[in-house]
């Protein structure tokens, strides 16, 4: 079984969806997938933040079924989690969304498995999950690529948070993500869940940038990572240009690569829209 952890609200449904079917069309592995998706309703903080839908989780579930039949979608509410454990802290308020602080609680969800692939919801797999699946985490916490911009701006090391192969047993013997929580609790951390981490980190393995490609597309980025990026021209600026909206991925990056993927999406969006 190869698991695969989410988090997110109703807003990034489509990257759910566009990022599974990324891993379908890619993956020739006949393994089943389980995908577990964390969620809550924190509306009282923003009223865009609304709970991952009854329909759109039964939905991703029949997705997951048409490309196997033991491949399952669990979706969990974490809200007594994140009330108990974030309500008021420092980092509530944090630079994305509540959201992003819900991979902590990995080792508090019940029956969870020891390894496990976390991926936020804007990116798309170029190559075989089977890629980063099958690498060796034995004696490590976790594996993870360089954050572009990280890496020059703070320190070489510096690891993005968006794609993250969990050694979850293992973590929860280091403490790590317990770690990472009383520092969400008690401080005001600049980049939030990704610092608490690498704060609370005892031994990680590090990964070339073609596991988390947050820039470039070649032909060996086995994940391309569809998080906010600097462009210089016309003007210096920055975009945060998501996989699922096809038309600027055409225009301003000039990707074709995952139109194969996209002619799929669209069939599925519009036959979600029809229920």
């Amino acid at each position: 079984m190869i698991n695969v952890l989410f988090c997110g609200n109703d807003k990034v449904f489509d990257g759910m969806l566009t990022t599974m079917l990324s891993i379908f069309e890619r993956t020739k592995t006949k393994e089943p997938f389980h995908f577990y998706i964390y969620t809550m309703d924190v509306s009282y903080l923003n009223p865009k933040y609304l709970a991952l839908t009854n329909e759109m989780g039964e939905f991703l579930d029949s997705v997951a079924k048409r490309y196997n039949q033991d491949n399952q979608v669990t979706v969990v509410d974490v809200f007594p989690y994140y009330k108990a454990e974030f309500a008021g802290s420092p980092n509530e308020g944090c630079y994305c969304s509540p959201y992003t602080l819900l991979r902590l609680f990995a080792d508090m969800v019940p029956n969870m498995p020891d390894k496990l692939l976390y991926l936020d919801c804007d990116l798309m797999f170029n190559r075989d999950i089977e890629l980063i699946w099958n690498i060796d985490v034995n004696g490590y916490e976790y594996a993870a690529a360089r954050d572009h911009y990280g890496k020059y701006l703070i320190q070489p090391n510096y690891i993005n948070a968006g794609v993250l192969l969990f050694n979850l047993a293992h973590m929860k013997e280091t403490g790590l993500l317990d770690k990472a929580r009383q520092l969400i609790k008690t401080k005001k951390l600049p980049f939030a869940d990704q610092s608490a981490i690498l704060r609370s980190t005892t031994k990680k393995r590090m990964l070339p940038q073609k596991y988390n490609d947050q820039k470039f597309l070649h032909k060996n980025t086995i994940i391309r990572h569809f998080s906010k990026r600097l462009f210089w021209l016309p003007y210096p600026h920055t975009a945060n240009i998501k996989q699922w909206k096809i038309d600027e991925v055409h225009k301003i990056f000039k990707y074709h690569q995952f139109d194969d993927i996209y002619e799929v999406y669209i069939k599925l969006k519009k036959e979600f829209e029809a229920k």
